[in-house]
């Protein structure tokens, strides 16, 4: 089992998840969706394509930009559309 927390409350946690290039990509139905909302950071990456960032709260705290999740990836990502990882600089990932 797979958990993400931030400031004691778990924001995703399940039995099945993908990891890519180290990190945990949790399915969008483990995710605790109303401690997410969308971001203002942008990317794109090279080979999974463009990246929605999610801004993580918690008892009126704000995490900015610290979740992300791939929701067109390209075809070499497909594995993890629409799934989320988090900042783990920011958020406790374990499995």
């Amino acid at each position: 089992m797979a958990n993400a927390t931030w400031n004691g409350v778990v924001l995703a946690e399940s039995d099945k998840y993908e990891v890519v290039e180290g990190n945990i990509y949790f399915p969008p139905d483990s995710v605790r969706w109303q401690h997410l909302s969308r971001g203002d950071r942008q990317y794109t990456c090279p080979w999974k394509g463009e990246t929605a960032y999610w801004d993580l709260t918690v008892d009126g705290q704000v995490n900015p930009n610290s979740a992300w999740s791939y929701p067109e990836p390209k075809p070499a990502a497909m594995n993890i559309q629409g799934h989320v990882a988090f900042d783990t600089s920011s958020v406790k990932v374990e499995k």
